[in-house]
């Protein structure tokens, strides 16, 4: 942008600057000229010529060196004067070649003349950009020797109609240079001018960006607090209900809350790709259990809508790799809900290919095919494109925003490879995903696998929509103990035998009391001791009076944000200092997350809750596994 105003508003410097860059082709006409015509004029000639044409070149520097520079764009009078009549000279000097020229070769060496002075102007007229100052000052002498050209003719015995056709002939030539000075002025005058507007739109647009993100973050994270409130109270609801029809309706609530969780998720994500602000990690991880993890916890859904799910090639595909585990899972999750949504009979089925490449990494195809109605190729045309379900209808059938497949691409772009899909009506869908892992040199561990129940949580958080999902059967809560030692400089300090078997104490940090009521919704039937605080100021009150085993942050909060407020519970070393905190946040970028371990969290839940996500990172963090906060993962995980 300065240097686009600076070309539009000082066409003097621009045009310096250009014959700065062109320095060198002068000094290369300048020496050609004096080796060719040398023979004709005589070598000390030659030297002497040329000798003088450098130094000229020299003194052009010096005086216009402020410019060339880049240190001012105008000089004082003087030095401006100065530097005009070295632009005269340098046109003069060069074009004065073309009298010896003329007066020892005859008509011949006029010929040379003439070709020489034409190239000069050329060159003087191609340089002299935004300025029709500098054009004149440097092409006038080369015009003014071939205007000289006819008398020359008559001096060499040419007939007057010669002489006048050659008059004529140097005046279109001059007319035609100055006519395609203007042109190529008016030409850059309206690239400055494209390249001004285009930067102003660019800026406007990454300022509407800016806000529409902003704005999608704030709307995202305030709809993820009502939406924890009915995932954590039709959980209630569905456990405490007292026949069949309660809790299938109170199921129907927690579908409900899902679908809307599913849609919030896809629209931020569209949003964040559409920005450029989506990113993808590089870490260890057992991509072999990553898509067994993935197929069992689709197991449910897939056989009570009467489908089979198999893998093939299971055993090609590399254990430890690295890459984004939670980008794959997320394309895998997307593209079996879409196959298990078109698919009402047959199978499902992982194909799974890898290979080691020439860099040694891992180079894996994954394709899902489906036995489907398939897909005609208008459809095919159509599938990639956002909020576009291909048929009429497929939305109120089947839900969805037609954001998953859109969103699948350009993560496995994102990731370095690519999704692509094939098909035909009648035959099914196969997507196959390609996609590139590095060498990882971490030796694969056993995974602990989910429990039903567990599986089953999560099953419906992938599908609500799709298929029914058999209801998690209802069980007594028993309550949630601990056993831990006392803490020092606790007071009144408890005994061993008090602390052995006593309810679990939680601290609520939370400016929504939605969210408060939500988590203690969750907890409390489970006999943990709640106590809540309605900001930071609050929870440190509280942290000073009393000693909790497990403290849930809000990270987002007026006045004293939930990392600032750990920072302080960290640092003053009191009875809560080395109590888990457990992040409630929205945002769970890489730098975020990092954030929140930089502050001293040591776990996080992603809102909007779900009591498998909560009760889930409960059990993380008092069984010692969670020394960091851990990697970005989704429900799904």
């Amino acid at each position: 942008m300065p240097q686009a105003d600076a070309e539009m508003s000082n066409g003097w410097a621009v045009a310096v600057r250009q014959r700065r860059k062109a320095l060198l082709q002068r000094l290369g006409m300048g020496a050609a000229c004096a080796l060719v015509f040398s023979p004709l004029l005589g070598w000390t000639f030659g030297l002497l010529w040329v000798s003088g044409y450098f130094l000229i070149q020299l003194v052009d520097l010096m005086v216009f060196a402020p410019i060339n520079a880049g240190q001012a764009n105008r000089m004082p009078v003087g030095r401006s004067v100065a530097g005009g009549l070295m632009l005269v000279l340098n046109g003069t000097y060069f074009g004065s070649l073309s009298i010896p020229l003329w007066l020892v070769g005859g008509p011949m060496g006029g010929v040379c003349a003439a070709i020489m002075l034409s190239a000069g102007a050329i060159y003087s007229v191609i340089n002299a950009p935004r300025s029709n100052l500098v054009m004149i000052l440097t092409s006038a002498g080369q015009f003014l020797y071939l205007a000289a050209t006819p008398f020359f003719m008559l001096m060499n015995g040419a007939s007057t109609n010669f002489a006048t056709a050659a008059g004529i002939a140097v005046g279109v030539f001059v007319a035609y240079c100055v006519s395609t000075w203007q042109r190529m002025d008016a030409s850059r005058r309206s690239e400055i001018k494209a390249r001004l507007d285009a930067d102003r739109r660019r800026v406007e647009a990454e300022r509407v960006m800016e806000s529409r993100s902003a704005f999608l973050a704030a709307v995202g994270h305030d709809l993820r607090t009502p939406i924890s409130a009915i995932l954590a109270g039709s959980a209630e609801l569905e456990r405490g209900a007292a026949d069949s029809t309660a809790r299938s309706h109170a199921h129907l609530i927690s579908d409900a809350g899902l679908m809307m969780k599913a849609l919030l998720d896809d629209l931020l994500d569209h949003a964040k790709l559409e920005a450029g602000r989506m990113t993808v990690e590089d870490g260890d991880f057992n991509l072999r259990s990553l898509i067994a993890q993935t197929a069992r916890l689709w197991q449910g859904p897939v056989r009570a809508k009467g489908l089979k799910l198999r893998i093939e090639g299971a055993a090609q595909v590399p254990d430890m790799v690295r890459g984004d585990a939670m980008r794959l899972r997320q394309i895998l999750n997307n593209l079996i809900s879409n196959a298990m949504k078109f698919t009402d009979r047959g199978a499902i089925t992982l194909v799974l290919t890898a290979w080691q490449d020439e860099t040694d990494g891992h180079a894996v195809l994954i394709e899902v095919r489906d036995t489907g109605p398939g897909m005609a190729a208008a459809q095919l045309a159509r599938l990639f494109t956002p909020f576009d379900q291909t048929a009429d209808g497929v939305s109120a059938r089947h839900g969805g925003t037609g954001l998953g497949l859109t969103i699948s691409r350009d993560l496995a772009q994102l990731m370095g490879g690519r999704l692509t899909a094939r098909s035909a009506p009648g035959q099914g869908a196969c997507f196959t995903l390609s996609v590139r892992f590095a060498r990882s040199d971490v030796v694969a561990e056993p995974v602990a696998a989910l429990d039903p129940a567990a599986r089953a949580v999560v099953a419906r958080a992938l599908v609500p929509a799709a298929a029914p999902v058999a209801p998690l059967p209802v069980q007594r809560a028993e309550p949630v103990t601990v056993d831990i030692q006392p803490v020092a400089n606790a007071d009144p300090e408890p005994s061993q035998d008090d602390e052995e078997g006593r309810p679990l104490r939680v601290l609520v940090v939370d400016d929504h009391d939605i969210n408060r009521r939500a988590i203690q919704l969750i907890l409390q039937p489970l006999g943990c001791d709640v106590t809540t605080a309605a900001d930071g100021m609050a929870a440190l009150t509280a942290c000073e009076t009393e000693v909790f085993d497990v403290i849930f942050m809000d990270v987002r909060m007026p006045e004293l944000d939930g990392r600032e407020t750990t920072r302080r519970i960290r640092s003053q070393g009191g009875p809560n200092a080395p109590t888990p905190v457990i992040a409630v946040t929205a945002d769970t970028s890489a730098e975020d997350i990092a954030a929140c371990m930089a502050a001293g969290m040591t776990y996080f839940v992603p809102k909007p809750i779900t009591p498998a996500t909560l009760l889930g990172a409960v059990s993380h963090v008092l069984s010692g596994e969670a020394e960091t906060v851990p990697e970005r993962e989704t429900e799904a995980a």
